[in-house]
């Protein structure tokens, strides 16, 4: 027996029908019977607390130094636990993961940002770990918003899916030698962005004034661009039915965003993910990259701290930041693993302070543990610093995307990242690119609103 799968009219997205809260995920249907753990009826248990578990990193190469040294932490206070390391790239970890929860072979621990997290609980694939964590020692120590948002983001009854590592934030790095030599202010304005975006670029010199990603990730990176231009400031309209992707406003920012590249940006711009961008940023001379706090690290290698600086993106009309809201990254525990006490020892110890800390310093991004937050690299940071004072001292509004949504990552990644390339060489407007996804997700929260009743 099938769930019964039909085809939307609008945008060709699938639609499992028979999932909890799901609207348009796009997942192969399975056995009746299937709590999506990756085998049918499959509830895991408890375990002994001891022998093997298996960790999948879901920024695998990125981050495998780090989370190697809190695994030889972890294995030195807990000798009796080994913990089996799998990195997997973040451009690969959704279709890992979901093909694991098709055929099987889900790990115990698994990286469980935002914006994954209500595909995976709308499967009933992850553990609650409300109870657990209550009896930990971390409780009380969590940073409360970025608890808040993964309960929101898991999207059934306030449940916690995933424990917090980390917050990440939109930032804008620049060249400050490149700036100078060219006369240039700060970008601190869209203005001052697009004036430095032209002036620092001389193709003939292989000299480019910013780079915009085209591959992998291109959807949030394009539509923090446009609503810090717009100014608008809530995803969704005034009755929450309506997405305000293509409003006017927007439409306009995203045409002039696109406008730049080969313009005065690289070609291999319309392919480029995050470490392909970030590498071709780091060893030539293109003046402005956007990207997250997460890169931080790769750039002081790569230039030492005096050739670039990261800052909070642009302002717009008025003197108002506005930014669309970056995932908090989290660890998980999915249903189907056999050592759960063994699994949380390992999520209760590398949310701790200590590897918190450690974790975080190599990542550039905002401590998940409050006492972590308080060591003395998050100030020597810039960026993070930065960032961190733009979310608290009332300059930045935040628009909030709708990871709660099942199917946001399908509809942010899947489906339109294609159709973004396609506006970017110009074979697509973007007034249709953003109708288009506007029909989606709307389609999409009309489901969500149904469901929650």
């Amino acid at each position: 027996m099938k769930t019964s799968i039909h085809r939307s009219s609008r945008g060709g997205r699938r639609s499992v029908a028979a999932v909890a809260l799901s609207a348009v995920l796009a997942l192969t249907a399975t056995a009746c019977g299937d709590d999506g753990s990756g085998s049918a009826g499959d509830k895991g248990a408890d375990g002994s607390g001891k022998g093997e578990i298996v960790f999948w990193d879901n920024n695998g190469g990125i981050r495998t130094e780090v989370w190697k040294k809190i695994i030889a932490d972890f294995e030195k206070a807990n000798p009796d636990i080994d913990v089996k390391y799998v990195g997997i790239a973040a451009t690969e970890y959704q279709s890992k993961v979901d093909t694991a929860l098709q055929g099987g072979g889900l790990p115990d621990v698994g990286g469980v940002g935002a914006a994954m997290l209500a595909g995976f609980a709308a499967q009933n694939a992850l553990e609650p770990l409300d109870d657990r964590l209550g009896k930990s020692s971390l409780n009380g120590k969590l940073n409360e918003d970025m608890v808040k948002s993964l309960k929101a983001a898991g999207g059934r009854d306030d449940t916690l899916y995933s424990i917090p590592t980390s917050a990440n934030n939109g930032v804008l790095y620049y060249r400050t030698d490149l700036f100078k030599q060219a006369g240039l202010d700060e970008p601190t304005t869209w203005e001052n962005f697009y004036e430095a975006a032209d002036k620092l670029t001389d193709k003939g010199k292989n000299e480019f004034g910013y780079t915009i990603r085209g591959g992998a990730g291109s959807i949030a990176q394009a539509l923090d661009a446009m609503y810090g231009q717009s100014g608008i400031t809530s995803f969704w309209d005034a009755g929450n039915e309506k997405t305000t992707v293509n409003d006017p406003k927007n439409v306009a920012a995203l045409e002039k965003y696109v406008g730049l590249f080969k313009k005065v940006t690289p070609a291999a711009d319309l392919n480029n993910d995050f470490t392909k961008m970030v590498a071709q940023w780091d060893s030539g001379t293109i003046g402005m990259l956007n990207h997250n706090l997460g890169s931080y690290q790769d750039h002081v290698k790569a230039l030492g701290v005096d050739k670039f600086r990261g800052i909070p993106q642009p302002v717009g009309p008025g003197g108002k930041r506005v930014q669309v809201s970056n995932p908090v990254d989290g660890l998980g525990m999915f249903k189907s693993s056999k050592n759960k006490d063994a699994a949380w020892k390992f999520i209760d110890f590398a949310t701790s302070k200590a590897e918190n800390s450690m974790f975080n310093e190599a990542a550039g991004q905002v401590p998940s543990n409050n006492d972590a937050a308080k060591d003395a690299w998050v100030s020597k940071a810039e960026p993070t610093k930065l960032a961190a004072e733009a979310l608290s001292d009332g300059s930045t509004t935040i628009v909030q995307l709708p990871y709660y949504l099942p199917d946001w990552n399908t509809i942010s990644k899947t489906d339109n990242e294609p159709a973004f390339q396609k506006v970017m060489n110009g074979s697509m407007s973007a007034k249709d690119f953003l109708n288009t996804l506007a029909d989606q997700l709307n389609e999409a929260q009309t489901e969500w609103n149904e469901q929650k009743g």
